[in-house]
Formats: structure tokens, sequence, C-alpha cells
């Protein structure tokens, strides 16, 4: 019987990845261990700048969770021509276009660094407005704001961790052969429903990472992970599982 692969997205995220785990021929298990919640303000900051885009230069997004919210709360109006759109990776980037909005540049790498990175020839004297989840790393703004641009966060969404997965967990976690993590949130939250259920994770479970990221997240949890994707996308990450597997025999 073929390995069964534990997915821990966001239900409306877990698809795209269990489609791809399916095309090696893998069994899909799923336990979510993030659920999405309006930001703790209930979106008034995003609002209010969804009022004034055309203050600002750039208006950069971290996830296609937050692109869903913006053009949500944007609802008919447009983002001016003169703001240019920057996307941290190929899926966020698919998310803006599939909502009409141009991308005018997209990170090398899927990480907060990368982006910066790619954003610090425009930095110096610009205004730009991030919109990410209420609880994201500060890396990017630490190192536009330190090139001389003009950070603006407006919170889209929060993270919570749907206490219903506690009893899911345990039904699955006995079943599954490898569990895969796309995010530092899905690693901490993971644990965290782990020990809820009184459970630890074997030593032989395949555990693998979307990015380094995320693998400095597991790190931190005391656990190695078994393969890192080549490239941050659900397709490659499915293809390091399936390739592990058949490496464990």
């Amino acid at each position: 019987m073929a390995p069964r692969v534990l997915v821990t997205r966001a239900p409306h995220q877990a698809s795209a990845l269990g489609d791809a785990l399916a095309a090696h021929g893998l069994r899909v298990a799923s336990v979510p261990t993030i659920a999405l919640a309006p930001p703790g303000d209930d979106y008034a900051t995003l609002d209010r700048v969804l009022m004034r885009l055309d203050e600002f230069d750039w208006i950069l997004f971290t996830s296609a969770n937050a692109v869903a919210v913006f053009a949500e709360r944007l609802e008919d109006e447009a983002v001016p021509l003169t703001c240019g759109i920057a996307s941290i990776g190929a899926a966020t980037s698919k998310a803006l276009r599939d909502a009409g909005f141009p991308v005018r540049l997209q990170a090398q790498t899927a990480v907060a660094e990368s982006l910066a990175k790619s954003l610090l020839p425009h930095a110096r004297g610009a205004s730009m407005l991030l919109v990410r989840a209420e609880q994201g790393r500060d890396v990017l703004i630490e190192i536009l704001e330190e090139a001389g641009a003009e950070v603006t966060l407006a919170p889209a969404y929060r993270t919570v961790i749907p206490t219903e997965s506690v009893e899911r967990l345990k039904r699955e976690l006995p079943t599954v052969d490898a569990i895969t993590f796309t995010s530092s949130s899905s690693v901490q939250n993971l644990f965290a429903l782990l020990d809820a259920a009184g459970l630890t994770l074997p030593k032989e479970m395949v555990l693998a990472s979307i990015g380094p990221i995320t693998t400095a997240s597991l790190k931190e949890q005391g656990r190695m992970p078994t393969v890192e994707a080549r490239e941050a996308t659900v397709i490659s990450l499915a293809s390091a599982v399936a390739t592990a597997l058949r490496h464990r025999g």
C-alpha cells in the first residue's frame, strides 16, 4: 500500500498540495494546523490605508491569503497605476494575477530576505505598504527601513490553531508515514497540537519542509527535517516527500 502523507495546511490551501502528492501515488491525510481569523483590529488599519493607496510607491504581499483579503476589502476600487506590486513568490504572484493585480517584482526565493534584497534598489525615499499576517517576521520591514524606505504594515489576517484538530491528529498520526510543513506557523501549531493531544512524533517519521525558514522552525522544536524542497512550492515539496519515502524503502 502506498505511503500516507499528512498535510498540515489550512483547508482552503490543502487541495493543491494533496493533488501534488497524489500525482506521486501517495495517499493523503489532512489535519489543518492553521485557521485564518480577522486581525486584532478587525481590518481597521487595512481599511484606512486602502483609502490612500495613491500615497504608496509599492505594495508588498507575502502570502496568497493576504492577497485574497486585500482584494476583498478593496472591493471594486483599483490599485493606482503608480503603485508597484511586489510578491514574495510564485504562489503569491499567481494569486495577485488571478485577482487582476499586475506583479512588477517577484523575489527570486520565496523568503522575506530575498524580497527585501529585490526591493533594495527601490527603497531609498520610497513609501511602501506591507500587507501580511498579523504574526509575521519583521525582517522585511527592518531591512527596507534601514535602506531608507518608510514601511506601513497593514495586517490582513491572523493565524489561529483549530482546536478541533486535536482529536483529528490523534486519529491520523498513527496512520501516516510523513508530515509536510509549509510555514513556520504550521510547525509551531503542529507541536502545540501534539502537546494538547499528549502525543510525540515518532523518530522514523519523514518530516518535509518547504524552505529554509520552515526548516529553522523545525530545528527550534528539536527536530531536523528529513528533506527540504528545492523550491518553495507545493510541487517541489511533494516531489521531495516522494523521493524521501522511496529512499526510506
